[in-house]
């Protein structure tokens, strides 16, 4: 098992193919294993980077460690460790907490930010104003996947939580109460990020629905909103053909220079 000595902590990565570099930062219910429909297209061409945040599947904290507070310097040590420069950052959910904060603090190493169902903890005052509105369920497997999905696939149903099953008892990791946390990154913050940007949100997201991805939309200049039908929160294993189109096609337009297109209304 592939483990990188960094800030403290014993990490899980996987890196397969080479080329421009692409890491994978999946969300709370999930682990690296989450990426299994978007690794085998992209590392033809690719090196993706893959990994277990801390205190999710292989990659155990410290007891009373830091937890969500060390997830961005965790990925820079990552990538110091594996002498990865720059890299396109694809996250979804928890994932964009660590991925909007690494685009920040990281602009020369971020060759370009995907968001996926997620607000990457965005502490505007309009963000959180449209998640007070949200009433997404507590627990249980409609909380994260379509229930069309869920009806008409129920092997990858059971496969979405043996996945999750793997990760450690983590009640208490305040990841909930990251995303409503008005000290997250500001509107002058997001002004200013320097990554092309793309938000990709599932039409049927019940924890973070369209509306809400569109407030971080308009905050952030040049970035590109995209929204999935037949998805919930987990656009990238319910819908991976158009996911994967969808950053494939942000990716050449990033090389190119484009900009990703202005926000929406």
């Amino acid at each position: 098992m592939p483990k990188a000595p960094i800030n403290g902590i014993e990490l899980y990565y996987e890196s397969h193919g080479q080329g421009p570099a692409i890491v994978f930062a999946h969300g709370r219910g999930g682990n690296h294993m989450s990426w299994w429909q978007q690794v085998p297209v992209f590392a033809s061409d690719h090196r993706c980077i893959t990994f277990d945040h801390r205190g999710w599947g292989a990659s155990l904290d410290v007891p009373d460690g830091p937890g969500r507070g060390a997830f961005v310097e965790d990925l820079k040590q990552l990538l110091d460790h594996l002498e990865v420069d720059q890299a396109f950052l694809v996250a979804q959910s928890m994932g964009g907490l660590t991925c909007l904060g690494f685009a920040l603090a990281y602009p020369e190493r971020t060759l370009g930010l995907v968001l996926g169902d997620t607000t990457g903890g965005t502490g505007d005052a309009t963000v959180l104003d449209a998640l007070s509105r949200v009433n997404a369920p507590e627990q249980g497997i409609n909380r994260t996947l379509s229930a069309g999905f869920i009806a008409n696939h129920p092997r990858l149903t059971f496969l979405y939580q043996q996945i999750q099953g793997l990760n450690p008892p983590n009640p208490n990791d305040g990841i909930l109460n990251s995303f409503r946390n008005p000290d997250g990154p500001s509107a002058e913050d997001l002004a200013n990020l320097q990554a092309l940007t793309i938000l990709i949100s599932g039409q049927e997201d019940l924890i973070f629905p369209p509306q809400v991805i569109k407030a971080v939309h308009k905050l952030i200049p040049r970035s590109k909103l995209e929204i999935v039908p037949e998805a919930a929160h987990s656009a990238h294993f319910e819908q991976p053909q158009v996911f994967n189109k969808l950053i494939e096609e942000f990716f050449a337009e990033t090389r190119a220079g484009k900009t990703a297109g202005a926000a929406a209304d």
